[in-house]
C-alpha cells in the first residue's frame, strides 16, 4: 500500500471519527441583506451577526454556540494541548529577571515569578542595594476580566510612575500615576487613551496620547499637570486619515507628536522645559513624503523618503525644510530606524530583506558593522538611555536563537552577550535555520525563512507550516519563539514567506503588495508553499497555513485562490470581510485604511477588494480544515468578521473537516492577556496542527 495514501486515509478515518462524536456544526440564520455598488449587487446573508454593542442575546448565543461546538470537537485534542503546555511552561518555568538597565540613578527590572501571569517591576539604586517594587501588574490585575500593561515611563526625578493599562481588551488605555514615595494612587482623567507618554523635564507634567472614543483613532495630545483637575489639550488631529504617536527624543528636549497617514506624515515639536508653551510645527506634510524625527546636541535629525527613492537620513539645524542627507537611501538599502549617542550615529538599514546596523563615527566618518551570525534574524536596539555610552545594547533573535540581549563596544567593534534566556531542555544546535529565494510566477524574488530540527528532516517526508502577513509595510523578521519548538520536535518544519507588502525589501517591497498590486502578496505567499514543497522541505499533502490579521487576509485569499494546496489553516482574527469593512467609513480605524486597500467609493478599488476579499470569494470546491480565532472586544478586526466567514464556509463543510471558530469573549485583538493563558492559545494551535499531521504521542 502506499504509505502517502494509507497516511491519509487514517489521517481522515480519526477526523471522520473526531467529527461523528461531536454535536452538529451551529449553522447561524441566513438573512439576506443584498449591497449594491457600482452597479454590482452581492447578498450578505450574516450581516445581522454585527453588534457594535456586543451585548444582543441573539448573536452572544451564536458566538457561544460556535464555542461549544470547538470545544467538543477539539476535545480529543485536550492531552496532547496539556502535554504541550506542560512543555511549554517548563521550557521557560519563570522566575527569571530581565537584564536590569540604568536611568536617571536607578536600576531596573522585569521579572515574571514562578508560574505567574503577569510580571513585577522592580528598580534600586544605580550604586547598588535592595530591589523594590515598583509595579505589581499581578496587583493591578485583580478583580479584572482582562488586563495587559500597555506601557509605563518614570518622572525624570524617579519619583512618580505613568502606567498605560488596558482592562477592556479593546486595545485602548486606562491611565493611572503613583507617587512612589508614598504609594498612593493619583486621580487622571478617565478617558480612553494610547499607550505613549512622555513627562516634562521638571517632573510636574505629562502628556499623553488620547484615543477618539468613537473611532479609536489616537487624534489627541492632552497634558495633565500634577494637582491639576482638568488635563489641557495640547494638539487635534481632525483628519480622520491621520493617527497621532508620542516619544520623548533623544536629548530629553522635546515631546514629539508624529502625525503619520498611509504616505505622509509631520511633526510637532513640544517644550519639555515649559510645559505650558504650544505646540509647535516642525514641518508640514504633503503627499508621498514621510518623516519620523529626532533631536539631539542641538540638532534635529530626520528618517525620511523626500525623494521615491526611499527612506534616507537627514538632519536640520532648525524646524523647516532645509534637510541635509548624512545616508542618502538607493534601490538597495534604506534606512530603517536610528539611535543618536554621543560619538556615533548608529544606523538600522534594510538591505535585500534583511537589516543591519552600522555605526559610524561623527568625528572622521569612519563606519563599522554589527556582526550577525545568522542566515536569517531580527535585530533592534535595546534600551540606550545614555548618549554618552560608548556601547550599543542591542537585542538579537533568530529561528534558532533565543531572544538575548547583547552589548556592543563602539570602540573596537567587540560584541558579549549580557542576557540569554535559560530554556530547559533546548540546545541550538539541534536545529538548522535556512533563508532561500523563490521566484513568484511574475519572476520576482522572494525571501522565505525557515527552520526544523536536524535529526527530524526527511526529504519530502515533513509536514510544514507557512506563516505571512504583507501589509503596511511591516517586516516579519525571523524571530525566535520558545513555544515553536514544540512543534519543531515533533517533526514540523517552520517557514516564514515575507511577501510582498511587508517591508522585508523596504518601501518597495510595500508599494508592490497594496493597492492595486495586493494581489501579489496572494500570489506569493500560494508560489512559496508550492515551491517548499517541490524542493523537499515538505510533504506535498502536509501544507499548513497561519496568519493573523491582515495575515489572516492573506491566508483567507490564498485558501480562496488554491484551496486543495493547505491541508488545514490556522486564521487569528482575520481580516476577512474586507470590503463590507471598507466601504463602512464608521467603523474604527476605516479611514485611515484607505492608504492601504483603497476607498470603495472609487470604482476600481471596490473591483480589486471585490475580487479577493475572501468572504466574497469562497469556492465551491472542498476546503482545508480551519481553526479561526476571534475577540468579542476586537475594534481593529471586528469579531463578526471571522464569524461570517466561518458561517459562510459552514455552507460548505464537508464530512470530516475540522471547522472550529473560537471567540474569545473577554479579549481583544491580541487575544489573551495573561502569560500562561498566552501559552495555552499557543498549545491549542498546535495540537490542531499536529492532530491533523497524523501526530500521535509515543
Amino acid at each position: 500500500m502506499n504509505p502517502i495514501l494509507s497516511f491519509a486515509a487514517l489521517a481522515g478515518f480519526c477526523l471522520c471519527a473526531a467529527l461523528a462524536r461531536a454535536d452538529a456544526p451551529p449553522r447561524a440564520e441566513t438573512r439576506p441583506q443584498t449591497l449594491s455598488a457600482h452597479g454590482d449587487a452581492r447578498v450578505d446573508p450574516y450581516a445581522w451577526l454585527r453588534d457594535d454593542s456586543r451585548s444582543r442575546p441573539e448573536v452572544l448565543a451564536h458566538l457561544q454556540a460556535e464555542n461549544r461546538y470547538a470545544e467538543t470537537l477539539l476535545a480529543g485534542q485536550q492531552p496532547l494541548r496539556d502535554t504541550l503546555l506542560t512543555e511549554m511552561q517548563a521550557r521557560g518555568a519563570g522566575g527569571e529577571a530581565s537584564l536590569p538597565y540604568t536611568e536617571n540613578g536607578w536600576e531596573y527590572r522585569e521579572r515574571y515569578p514562578e508560574g505567574a501571569q503577569q510580571p513585577v517591576y522592580e528598580r534600586r539604586p544605580a550604586a547598588g542595594g535592595e530591589w523594590r517594587m515598583v509595579l505589581d501588574a499581578a496587583e493591578r490585575a485583580k478583580g479584572k476580566r482582562y488586563y495587559r500593561l500597555g506601557g509605563w515611563q518614570l518622572s525624570p526625578d524617579g519619583r512618580y510612575l505613568a502606567v498605560a493599562e488596558d482592562v477592556r481588551g479593546d486595545g485602548t488605555q486606562q491611565l493611572a500615576l503613583r507617587d512612589l514615595a508614598s504609594g498612593e494612587w493619583l486621580p487622571l482623567a478617565d478617558r480612553k487613551a494610547g499607550t505613549e507618554m512622555v513627562w516634562s523635564a521638571d517632573s510636574r507634567a505629562l502628556w499623553y496620547v488620547a484615543v477618539d472614543p468613537e473611532t479609536y483613532r489616537p487624534s489627541g495630545v492632552y497634558r495633565h499637570a500634577l494637582g491639576g483637575k482638568d488635563d489641557a489639550l495640547v494638539f487635534e488631529e481632525k483628519d480622520e486619515a491621520f493617527t497621532v504617536s508620542l516619544s520623548a527624543s533623544a536629548s530629553r528636549r522635546y515631546a514629539l507628536i508624529a502625525v503619520a497617514g498611509s504616505d505622509s506624515s509631520e511633526a510637532w515639536l513640544l517644550d519639555a522645559r515649559d510645559a505650558d508653551a504650544p505646540a509647535r510645527l516642525f514641518a508640514a506634510r504633503r503627499p508621498g513624503r514621510e518623516y519620523y524625527l529626532d533631536h539631539y546636541r542641538g540638532a534635529f535629525y530626520l528618517r525620511a523618503n523626500p525623494d521615491p527613492a526611499g527612506f534616507g537620513l537627514y538632519r536640520s539645524a532648525a524646524p523647516g525644510n532645509d534637510w541635509r542627507a548624512l545616508i542618502a537611501p538607493d534601490a538597495n538599502s534604506e534606512v530603517e530606524s536610528f539611535l543618536l549617542l554621543k560619538r556615533h550615529l548608529i544606523v538600522k538599514e534594510r538591505h535585500d530583506g534583511l537589516s543591519r546596523v552600522r555605526a559610524i563615527a561623527w568625528r572622521g566618518g569612519a563606519s563599522r558593522t554589527l556582526p550577525l551570525p545568522d542566515p536569517a534574524y531580527r535585530v533592534w536596539f535595546d534600551r540606550n538611555p545614555d548618549p554618552d555610552s560608548g556601547r550599543l545594547r542591542y537585542r538579537y533573535s533568530s529561528l534558532t536563537t533565543p531572544t538575548s540581549t547583547w552589548e556592543w563596544n563602539l570602540a573596537n567593534g567587540r560584541t558579549r552577550a549580557l542576557w540569554q534566556p535559560r530554556l530547559a531542555g533546548y540546545r541550538a544546535a539541534d536545529y538548522r535555520s535556512e533563508r532561500l529565494w523563490i521566484r513568484a510566477r511574475d519572476g520576482e524574488r522572494v525571501p522565505v525563512s525557515l527552520v526544523y530540527r536536524r535529526d527530524k528532516l526527511a526529504k519530502g517526508g515533513n509536514p510544514l507550516l507557512l506563516y505571512g502577513y504583507g501589509a503596511y509595510g511591516m517586516a516579519m523578521d525571523a524571530a525566535f519563539s520558545a513555544p515553536r519548538v514544540s512543534l519543531l520536535d515533533r517533526g514540523f518544519v517552520f517557514a516564514i514567506a515575507h511577501v510582498r507588502g511587508g517591508g522585508e525589501r523596504g518601501r518597495r517591497w510595500h508599494e508592490a503588495g497594496r493597492l492595486a498590486n495586493k494581489q501579489n502578496s496572494f500570489n506569493d505567499f500560494v508560489d512559496a508553499a508550492r515551491e517548499l514543497a517541490r524542493r523537499g522541505y515538505a510533504r506535498p499533502d502536509q501544507l499548513y497555513a497561519m496568519g493573523g490579521s491582515a495575515g489572516g487576509l492573506l491566508i483567507g485569499a490564498a485558501l480562496n485562490q488554491a484551496p486543495g494546496l493547505f491541508r488545514g489553516a490556522v486564521a487569528q482574527v482575520p481580516f476577512v470581510d474586507a470590503l463590507s469593512s471598507m466601504q463602512d467609513p464608521s467603523l474604527p480605524l476605516t479611514v485611515g485604511e484607505y492608504g492601504e486597500w483603497g476607498n470603495p467609493a472609487d470604482a476600481d478599488a471596490y473591483r480589486r477588494l471585490r475580487g479577493y476579499s475572501p468572504v466574497d470569494n469562497i469556492g465551491a470546491g472542498p476546503y482545508p480544515h480551519l481553526l479561526v480565532t476571534a475577540g468579542l472586544n476586537d475594534r481593529q478586526v471586528p469579531y463578526w468578521e471571522p464569524a461570517k466567514w466561518v458561517a459562510r464556509l459552514r455552507e460548505r463543510q464537508w464530512p470530516g473537516q475540522q471547522l472550529a471558530l473560537i471567540t474569545e469573549m473577554e479579549a481583544g485583538h491580541r487575544g489573551q492577556s495573561g502569560r500562561v493563558s498566552r501559552l495555552a492559545a499557543n498549545a491549542r494551535e498546535y495540537a490542531f496542527l499536529l492532530t491533523l499531521s497524523g501526530w500521535r504521542e509515543p
